[in-house]
């Protein structure tokens, strides 16, 4: 990791750890992210979105075995489903745990994603903690696909911006979700 990735790294876990909002790059299209276990920083990425939070939002981690501390029962295929996919995967699951209430669904489930793209999976390995991931738009509008495409008023809403990836061409595209209901039943939610 050269050195500037690893500042910019240790800038956005510095505003993380103060309940901060960052905008950054991720495995699928520029994320509004904050401490998925902190409710006042969930509460503003819900606001900069103009979102109710009745509508839940994903979180990354930078493993699988993370899965394992913010889901109480995860079923077996998502272990599988975890290993084998080629493109990113977010992922519902029902009895989410030690992650903001204000975050989750009515129902109490989540929605998590593992990333494999460098920042976002150093930025989750280092702050130790999931990471909340939002496409960077105000609800209800397109989630723009690079950096150059994110609205003035979303820049201006967050607490830190990221510097790495912004001049990259517009080619990202948002995850594939399943839900994962009991006894293995698999929803697909968006291909």
């Amino acid at each position: 990791m050269n050195e500037s990735l690893r500042e910019e790294i240790k800038k956005a876990c510095e505003v993380l750890q103060k309940g901060g909002v960052i905008l950054y790059p991720t495995d699928t299209v520029w994320g509004i992210g904050c401490d998925a276990t902190n409710e006042d920083a969930v509460k503003k990425v819900y606001e900069i979105k103009r979102r109710t939070d009745s509508k839940a939002m994903l979180v990354l981690v930078d493993s699988d075995v993370k899965v394992d501390y913010y889901v109480q029962d995860v079923p077996e295929v998502a272990w599988d489903l975890i290993q084998y996919t080629t493109k990113p995967l977010t992922i519902i699951y029902d009895g989410a745990r030690n992650l903001a209430p204000n975050l989750l669904a009515e129902d109490g489930s989540v929605g998590i994603r593992v990333t494999s793209e460098e920042f976002s999976k150093q930025l989750c390995f280092r702050f130790r903690k999931a990471i909340v991931s939002t496409s960077a738009n105000i609800s209800g509008q397109p989630a723009p696909a690079a950096f150059c495409e994110i609205q003035d008023e979303i820049k201006q809403s967050v607490d830190y911006i990221v510097g790495y990836r912004q001049n990259e061409p517009a080619n990202a595209k948002p995850s594939s979700i399943l839900k994962l209901g009991k006894g293995g039943v698999v929803k697909i939610i968006r291909e």
